[in-house]
């Protein structure tokens, strides 16, 4: 089975299996402009970003399960290395969870445009950005409005935390923490059995 969740372009053919259509349902589709894409140079072929995949998808509310491997993708940006391994090791081996990881706000955002995490787990003080803009920037693109964002950090005050939480963070959790605790917390916020 092919893994649509990591594609970015689909064809004709794999639009049709992932909305449960005839290939020339899309194809008629395509050809009135209802649903996005562009032709590949020198050739008849049509191609559909997934971007607008997941618009056309929503339009005609066709559920987005085939576009989910079923586990769910969480993005553990902290540029604390020990902090890093400790989720990759532990999320990965759960069986549930796919991660991807940052060290940085700017790479934060390169995996999650390409990632597109279900929860970002967001260390508050990064080398290049603070969590306050890391949650204002996600908040406002309403491609994430369906990701968690859980925050951790050692070094926040009360008017910290509030304003994370203004800025859209689902959770706060204070360093040291007890992984276990947040993996339980995420899977709350995810509902993950």
């Amino acid at each position: 089975m092919v893994d649509n969740r990591a594609k970015q372009v689909f064809t004709t053919g794999e639009v049709a299996t992932v909305c449960k259509v005839s290939q020339q349902t899309v194809i008629r589709c395509f050809d009135s402009g209802k649903l996005k894409g562009f032709r590949v140079p020198g050739s008849r072929f049509r191609r559909i970003p997934r971007d607008a995949l997941i618009s056309f998808m929503k339009e005609n509310q066709i559920p987005l399960d085939q576009l989910d491997s079923g586990k769910k993708r969480v993005l553990v940006v902290d540029d604390d290395e020990a902090i890093v391994d400790m989720f990759t090791d532990l999320l990965g081996r759960d069986g549930r969870f796919e991660v991807r990881t940052a060290s940085t706000g700017y790479e934060a955002g390169i995996v999650t445009e390409q990632f597109r995490p279900d929860v970002l787990l967001l260390d508050f003080k990064l080398p290049d950005i603070n969590g306050n803009m890391v949650c204002r920037t996600i908040r406002s693109n309403t491609n994430y409005e369906h990701m968690k964002i859980i925050v951790i950090s050692g070094v926040a005050d009360p008017d910290e935390v509030r304003e994370l939480e203004d800025a859209g963070a689902d959770e706060f959790i204070r360093k040291p923490f007890d992984i276990n605790a947040v993996i339980a917390r995420m899977t709350e916020l995810l509902r993950v059995a």
